[in-house]
């Protein structure tokens, strides 16, 4: 059998056979009773009508969450919203028995936010595109 290397854009399904490999062979080494858990963790800011004006997207992997994105409109920032996603993907978490959340942050994102919300930096690469990037983690129990 020959093999080559393929950097054409990605199908859903060579994705999904990477991920779910993977995912697979690291539950095989985590304990019996975190083996299960994972799920995903959407919250989302919508008016009434069910336009989207931010969220939150991330995922409970077996202790800890993790969060990917948070995401308010620029004209909604400062209102409190960010801390009320976070709220609630961190609610769910402690609900699902999560020891702890991490994410990370360049210097021109939201490092200051996370930081009030009671994350601490474990790890700075620094010139990441010109930007220092951060990666915090939070104790939730």
């Amino acid at each position: 059998m020959e093999l080559f290397i393929s950097t054409a854009s990605a199908h859903a399904d060579d994705k999904s056979y990477v991920r779910n490999n993977m995912y697979a062979f690291n539950r095989n080494h985590f304990p019996e009773e975190l083996r299960s858990r994972y799920q995903e963790v959407n919250v989302f800011l919508k008016d009434a009508d069910g336009h989207i004006y931010g969220g939150l997207v991330g995922e409970i992997c077996w202790n800890w969450l993790e969060i990917h994105y948070l995401y308010v409109d620029e004209q909604l920032r400062h209102g409190g919203y960010g801390t009320k996603l976070l709220d609630e993907a961190e609610r769910i978490a402690r609900e699902k028995k999560c020891d702890f959340s991490k994410l990370d942050t360049l210097s021109f994102q939201a490092l200051d936010f996370y930081k009030k919300q009671g994350y601490e930096t474990y790890g700075v690469i620094p010139n990441a595109g010109g930007f220092e990037h951060y990666y915090l983690k939070k104790d939730l129990s």
